[in-house]
């Protein structure tokens, strides 16, 4: 009877030692699950570049010439004598509806011209192909709006260096002009030209001064829709043509350098 109460006393200790060890080693598995967890988890978005409630207004400019002595086409054309220039002005404001996130608006304004007084153009006595061609000129305005939303994440811990991707849905519309000489008369076409563009830049930031940001940006295509309508000098209507396309790619003609003054700078609350 001994031997049996010993048996029974022994099975119940050994019973809540095993009930106590179930819940601790549930507990270590769980503390180790977050701790791998915690490892996994770099924390990019926990640094701040910009505060929720934060504005931004900015400002790009850009201004660039064209002339003959900056080509180099080769030796197939002669004589060629051609100036041209674009000027391009993009405002825009932002405002930062949570951390790191803007959405905001932009404006624009485009300026381009050129001339074209002489080209000549010689393939060689064995092509027999001689061209001439002068009192060529172009002239363009357009006028753009656009929408856009950025996303910023911060490199370091202080906020002073960061990246960020911008998708912005634009609508421009404009007006060239192309003038050139036929049957000894001056002759010129009209083009109306409307287009929509949804489009992907990335790029880089960085604080110059506590409430000023410098930016460069970097166009990658997207998806775009045009309308041309072309009359011409007297107003006759020519034709008109509508394309789109869907394309992505590094476009060097959309490098864009600019600065942005936020209006509240919250690191200085923090």
């Amino acid at each position: 009877m001994k031997k049996l109460i010993s048996t029974l006393l022994l099975l119940c200790a050994v019973s809540s030692v095993m009930a106590q060890d179930i819940p601790q080693t549930e507990k270590s598995l769980t503390t180790a699950k977050k701790k791998r967890t915690h490892r996994i988890d770099r924390e990019i978005n926990s640094n701040k570049f910009v505060f929720k409630g934060e504005s931004m207004m900015g400002l790009t400019v850009s201004y660039g010439t064209l002339e003959s002595e900056d080509s180099d086409l080769g030796l197939i054309i002669d004589n060629i004598n051609l100036r041209g220039s674009m000027f391009t002005i993009k405002p825009h404001y932002g405002y930062f509806y949570r951390d790191n996130q803007a959405i905001g608006v932009r404006l624009g304004y485009t300026y381009a011209d050129g001339t074209l007084d002489k080209i000549g153009l010689n393939l060689g006595e064995a092509n027999d192909v001689n061209l001439s061609l002068g009192d060529l000129g172009y002239n363009n305005r357009a006028y753009s709006a656009a929408i856009y939303h950025r996303s910023y994440m911060s490199l370091d811990k202080k906020g002073r260096f960061g990246l960020f991707a911008e998708w912005e849905l634009s609508g421009q519309m404009g007006r060239s002009q192309f003038n050139y000489q036929s049957e000894g008369s001056a002759k010129r076409t009209i083009s109306e030209n409307y287009r929509l563009r949804l489009g992907f830049a990335p790029g880089l930031a960085v604080y110059i001064f506590p409430n000023v940001c410098a930016g460069v940006s970097f166009g990658l295509g997207g998806l775009q829709y045009n309308h041309i309508r072309q009359t011409d000098g007297e107003g006759n209507f020519i034709g008109k043509r509508d394309f789109s396309k869907l394309r992505f790619g590094l476009n060097l003609a959309q490098i864009n350098i600019g600065v942005n003054v936020h209006l509240w700078n919250k690191k200085k609350d923090k």
